[in-house]
């Protein structure tokens, strides 16, 4: 009878405990259940932020590497570089190698210039032996850079740009380089060189009409070395001589050809001695208090000026030039 209440009593005891058992495991489960819900929530909002954030770097990837296939332009002269830029637009960055107001000829490429030419696609220069300092820097590392001879198909004195009508040629040079290293952008090239040709046309009219300000006796032209050859030739001026009779501005002249310059300065009544940007004036000082003949100084030819200079741009280059001549001989 003992064993048989004890055996009652422990059920009684045994089912609060059952009850509170059931009762936790229930309560768990739920817990679980919503723990669970969270996490795959929680997971599937991951997995949409990872997908948005895949598809934005390949997007940008994508872009940077449609960044990265345009080539990379390095005119050597400042006023190649404008040129560039009205055929290229917006699309290409032109970047320019000699300083604006350094003389071309007298130009020593540092380790960081020569790193820069080594670095770009495409390399604009003018040609016709103006950069003969480039032979020795073009070698066979370099042979991968497209080079573009501007002058390419014309034959003499480098000095070729400072003939509006020539330059024409220097634009088609320059649009075909584009072309083939980025030929997606050809219907933009050849629109902008077609443009910009036709403001070439525009200026060399306009030339044409100032000088006839000046009477046909005064157009003589004296300049500091052999640059304005083809512009002469073009607009109908004489050149009487230049002080350095070289192509190069780093070359000297001897006494017999300072002699002979003076002379020809006074059989022609030629009035004035046109000096370059840049120019040492000491030889004009000298040939100018033997002969009366004015000096007129700050002619840009070899390089253009910041935006807020006088000229920035190749057109605005040509164009302070010509007045600055026929203001002095008229």
């Amino acid at each position: 009878m003992r064993v048989q209440k004890l055996n009652k009593s422990k059920k009684l005891v045994l089912i609060p405990f059952l009850l509170l058992i059931t009762i936790s495991s229930t309560a768990l489960l739920s817990l679980n259940a919503c723990n669970a819900d969270l996490f795959l929530n929680t997971l599937s909002q991951n997995t949409n932020e990872l997908n948005n954030k895949t598809k934005t770097d390949q997007a940008e990837l994508s872009k940077k590497s449609t960044q990265t296939t345009l080539p990379k332009v390095l005119a050597v002269e400042s006023f190649l570089a404008d040129i560039t830029k009205n055929i290229s637009g917006n699309r290409l960055e032109i970047d320019t190698l000699i300083p604006l107001g350094l003389d071309p000829h007298s130009f020593e490429p540092s380790p960081g210039d020569v790193a820069k030419i080594a670095e770009s696609d495409i390399l604009i220069t003018n040609g016709a032996g103006f950069e003969e300092w480039l032979k020795d820097i073009i070698t066979g590392a370099n042979e991968k850079i497209i080079m573009v001879e501007c002058s390419k198909g014309l034959k003499g004195n480098p000095h070729f740009w400072l003939d509006p009508n020539l330059v024409k040629v220097y634009v088609q040079n320059i649009r075909d380089a584009l072309i083939e290293s980025d030929p997606q952008g050809k219907d933009l090239y050849n629109k902008n060189a077609e443009k910009y040709t036709a403001k070439l046309a525009e200026l060399d009219k306009w030339i044409a009409e100032e000088v006839k300000k000046i009477p046909e006796s005064k157009r003589l032209l004296v300049t500091n070395h052999e640059s304005f050859g083809y512009y002469a030739a073009r607009y109908g001026f004489k050149v009487i001589g230049t002080i350095i009779p070289s192509s190069s501005s780093a070359s000297s002249p001897s006494a017999k050809e300072i002699s002979e310059l003076i002379e020809k300065i006074k059989a022609t009544g030629a009035k004035a001695i046109f000096l370059e940007t840049g120019s040492d004036p000491k030889i004009a000082n000298q040939i100018a208090r033997e002969t009366n003949i004015k000096i007129v100084t700050q002619l840009y030819t070899h390089s253009l000026t910041g935006p807020d200079g006088l000229a920035p741009t190749y057109i605005d280059m040509i164009e302070f030039n010509t007045n600055k001549i026929v203001d002095s001989l008229k």
